[in-house]
């Protein structure tokens, strides 16, 4: 039977893994005991201070207040990862919590610097969140799109047509919708028509960069996945995450053509990334625009 392999490009949104290191050898004692943190979690925690919601542990980093999610597990190495949500540090069973604290301390500033930056960003993905209504706007294309209700609509698409602007201006994106529809009657319309496109547009692209690559895949199936862009398996399946069709253009053919390099090597090896840039010489500028870019997730 052949075994099931799939590469996956994750969102920037996603806990991002920060640092690895290999954790100090075991000791010849039985572990300590984790001992409860110094202070309560259940005070309230002022601006500059970061509390995970299932913090169990807190720790004054350079006179910032930081309660982190600690676990420990079947590990080689200490984990430290940030996230929207903070902090959390994944230890090896045996690991003494004193060595744990230390390592925290002695990255300090690195900790700090990517809870300020995920931060942030839920602050970026909180307003770009779109409010589905008459007159609401989101990207299509890397482009601002207007909504407008037509009840009494005359194109004849299902559902929804776009309408360029007047040289050049804003687009309307027209729904056959009555003026009281709701929220959820909007968004759907709105996001059926998104889909609609993005397997329209994904195809294209797919069809442009595989044979460039010397590839073939099977099936194109979209996605709604909350932490990945795309993944490709071993079957010729690649799968999109259809919330693409909010970005540009240079940005999708990015994603399209990392997942199809990934029928050549199944890896994130250098000769992954020498088939990537063959083809996609610019790839690292694409791949930084594309974890900058602020797409609200779960709409």
């Amino acid at each position: 039977m052949q075994r099931f392999v799939q590469l996956a490009l994750d969102f920037i949104v996603g806990p991002e893994p920060v640092v690895a290191l290999p954790a100090p050898a075991p000791h010849a004692r039985a572990p300590e005991p984790d001992a409860p943190p110094a202070e309560p979690l259940n005070q309230v925690f002022q601006p500059g201070t970061w509390h995970h919601p299932r913090a169990n542990r807190l720790l004054r980093l350079s006179g910032c207040e930081v309660a982190y999610e600690f676990k420990r597990g079947k590990r080689r190495t200490i984990g430290l990862s940030v996230s929207h949500e903070g902090l959390t540090v994944s230890a090896p069973r045996w690991t003494p919590l004193g060595e744990v604290e230390a390592l925290l301390n002695q990255k300090s500033g690195w900790v700090l610097e990517k809870l300020q930056q995920a931060r942030e960003r839920a602050g970026e993905l909180a307003r770009s969140r779109t409010m589905w209504a008459d007159g609401a706007e989101f990207d299509f294309l890397g482009q601002r799109v207007r909504l407008q209700l037509d009840p009494a609509h005359g194109f004849s698409q299902v559902g929804a047509v776009l309408e360029p602007g007047a040289e050049g201006g804003q687009a309307t994106l027209k729904l056959g919708l009555a003026r009281n529809a709701n929220e959820g009657q909007i968004r759907d319309a709105a996001q059926a028509w998104l889909m609609k496109q993005a397997k329209r547009v994904f195809a294209e692209r797919l069809a442009v960069f595989a044979p460039q690559l010397g590839v073939g895949y099977k099936v194109l199936r979209l996605s709604s996945a909350g932490t990945r862009w795309g993944s490709a398996s071993v079957d010729g399946t690649i799968r999109l995450n259809w919330r693409l069709i909010h970005l540009k253009m240079d940005m999708i053919d990015y994603v399209v053509v990392h997942e199809l390099s990934h029928l050549r090597h199944m890896d994130h090896s250098p000769q992954f990334w020498d088939v990537v840039a063959r083809v996609m010489p610019d790839h690292l500028e694409r791949r930084k625009a594309l974890k900058q870019s602020a797409v609200p997730l779960g709409e």
